[in-house]
């Protein structure tokens, strides 16, 4: 088993939280910044691995908002409370991948990562569902914690 480092993530009320393994020997974080009208109102700035894992855990499920736009294919999960947006989620083929906002870890200080701007516009929607297949978080889990 390869090592990993443990990423916490939250967002600014604490109800969506999450962990990430991220692979020990990658610990310069490639991160892309989204060039798109949602992420940058949003504060998007993204990053998955496809070595990783995604552990979610919601305090209470119902302040959570599922927004999708553009060619419909990723649910952007938003906090109805404080209005962040931690992570995406894209089914392609029955399989769940996610890509996470970087501006929600706790533990990870700008050091670490190394950002890019992004532009997918033009991408088709095959292409950008291959995209995803390839480098998004393949392993995703979330759970509502109990009331």
């Amino acid at each position: 088993m390869k090592k990993t480092t443990n990423i916490s993530a939250a967002c600014h009320c604490g109800n969506i939280r999450f962990e990430l393994p991220w692979p020990e020997h990658e610990l310069e974080i490639q991160v892309r910044k989204c060039g798109c009208s949602f992420c940058r109102k949003h504060g998007g700035v993204w990053t998955s691995h496809r070595d990783s894992l995604l552990v979610v855990t919601i305090k209470d499920s119902a302040l959570v908002r599922k927004y999708r736009f553009g060619t419909k294919t990723a649910d952007f999960h938003i906090c109805s409370a404080c209005g962040v947006v931690p992570f995406v989620l894209s089914e392609i083929d029955g399989a769940i991948y996610a890509g996470v906002n970087v501006n929600t870890f706790e533990d990870i200080g700008p050091h670490s990562l190394s950002t890019s701007s992004t532009d997918f516009d033009g991408e088709d929607t095959g292409s950008r569902l291959e995209r995803r297949k390839r480098n998004w978080i393949p392993d995703v889990r979330i759970a509502a914690s109990p009331r």
